[in-house]
């Protein structure tokens, strides 16, 4: 029995080639059981008329159909759904369960509420003015020698570092290149058991969060500060003290605590950076007073304005500092790859946290990262991206002073981003709200402040993912909306 040409059509929307299109409309057929074994498809010249694809766009997908035993090929009759193709089991159709147990309840509703307030738009690529954080442009990325260390990655020589479990470890080609090429950049001098890869900066937070804190002890971060890590601290069930941030970042008199966090070399979000004497006397007090520093490093290959100062890790002569990092304000956010740097018995802590959570990140991206590394890719992405972020700066600074907005932090090496302030008593989230009306996306502030102490009229204006023309009319648009 033949397959009607009627039973084809190609969805709209996004899908690779036509013939990937084409092989994925057949596969889901003979997986779903619409198309059995033994039925003839339709010719490859109907199929392509009813389409309204090529002849030889219908036989390539019928080829790789059959090289994958989805079909196969009989002489002169042509092509039949394969006796070997793979089914999807039978069972009958089964009801979905009633909900019985409240599992907000059940967990006291911590994570949820960690996360209340969080609001990030998933088609920001729609909005003409997307000034939001830590985007991606597609206009800089190196497409072409990506794609060649992904394909160097899944060859045969590489098969083992994309097939094999690591258990515990990490890819040593990219741990190599960590110690030799990102490290030495910060002044940091590592070897191979003093640094961990983590699924991105954020997982490494966690990671040292959940080593060094636990109920009873005390943790101090800046305020106002990341985001995510106050939401981490928020369900660890340890005591956390927020400490209010000046024009040189987190001051050193500090409250009693057994961990401090820290973006020290551009403060998150105001971008301050913290005075090498200052830098000095915070480990001195943390030697002093027997607590531990996390290092959120999070941006330090964008600076572009002037060179950066060396990472506070670099200053450490006692153990005391934990170094976080991350690729995914310079490669892309979506690669999700970060590493920790710190003593090794805190290393060995936190592996053997993460292999009960993850084991290990992806071997084929850690074996494409660290290829990208070594062959000078990520050297030339990184002067490209320092290069289209002054030059977007320049505008920004234009626009802003032309629509008289205020910056209460820009910060002095470069970064990616403002720190804005709005006029006392403007609510930035309702600002937020009116502005998306108009296509533009800003970053209210209030997620980044202790509640207790938080300040609505901040908010953030990223230009990693807008284009530089259309910077003056997006700002002109929030000084409109402030009736500036």
């Amino acid at each position: 029995m033949s397959i009607p040409v009627e039973a084809f059509f190609l969805t709209a929307g996004p899908g690779g080639t036509l013939q990937r299109r084409i092989r994925a409309m057949v596969t889901e057929g003979i997986l779903a059981g619409r198309f059995r074994p033994g039925q003839r498809m339709p010719s490859s010249r109907g199929l392509a008329e009813h389409l309204g694809v090529s002849r030889i766009t219908v036989t390539l997908a019928y080829a790789d159909l059959v090289s994958s035993d989805y079909l196969t090929a009989r002489g002169r009759s042509g092509y039949y759904v394969s006796d070997n193709a793979p089914r999807a089991p039978e069972f009958p159709a089964a009801a979905r369960p009633q909900e019985e147990v409240d599992y907000a309840a059940l967990s006291s509703a911590r994570f949820t509420r960690a996360m209340a307030g969080v609001d990030r738009p998933g088609d920001w690529e729609r909005f003409p003015y997307p000034f939001i954080y830590g985007q991606a442009d597609p206009t800089l990325f190196d497409h072409q020698n990506w794609r060649a260390c992904a394909l160097r990655a899944l060859g045969r020589r590489d098969f083992d570092s994309l097939t094999s479990d690591y258990y515990e470890r990490d890819d040593p080609l990219l741990i190599e290149q960590i110690l030799r090429v990102i490290l030495p950049r910060r002044g940091i001098a590592a070897g191979a058991e003093e640094v961990l890869l983590t699924m991105g900066a954020q997982n490494a937070l966690w990671l040292a969060a959940t080593v060094l804190l636990a109920p009873g002890r005390r943790a101090v971060v800046e305020n106002p500060c990341y985001p995510g890590l106050r939401r981490i601290l928020q369900t660890c069930g340890a005591g956390v003290a927020s400490v209010d941030v000046d024009e040189g970042g987190l001051p050193v008199r500090l409250p009693p605590a057994d961990v401090v966090f820290t973006t020290a070399s551009h403060q998150c979000p105001t971008n301050a950076t913290m005075p090498l004497e200052r830098r000095l006397a915070l480990l001195e007090a943390a030697s002093r007073e027997d607590f531990v520093v996390v290092e959120d490093d999070y941006e330090f290959e964008m600076s572009f304005l002037k060179p950066v100062s060396p990472a506070l890790k670099s200053l450490d002569k006692g153990g005391r500092v934990i170094y976080a990092g991350s690729f995914s304000k310079s490669i892309f956010p979506g690669m999700r790859l970060g590493y920790l740097v710190g003593p090794p018995s805190f290393i060995a802590e936190a592996r053997a946290l993460r292999s009960m959570v993850l084991k290990h990140p992806p071997g084929h991206s850690q074996r494409t990262v660290a290829y990208f590394l070594a062959e000078g890719h990520y050297d030339a992405l990184i002067n490209r991206m320092r290069a289209a972020f002054k030059r977007r700066r320049q505008v920004m600074e234009e626009a802003i002073a032309e629509a008289g907005l205020r910056v209460a932090g820009q910060g002095g090496f470069g970064g990616s981003s403002f720190w804005m302030a709005a006029p006392e008593g403007v609510d930035t989230e309702d600002l937020g709200r009116r502005l998306r009306a108009e296509g533009v996306l800003i970053e209210p502030g209030r997620g980044f402040f202790d509640p207790a102490r938080e300040a609505r009229n901040f908010y953030r204006l990223a230009y990693s993912s807008i284009p530089p023309n259309r910077i003056p009319e997006g700002i002109a648009r929030i000084g409109r909306a402030l009736g500036r």
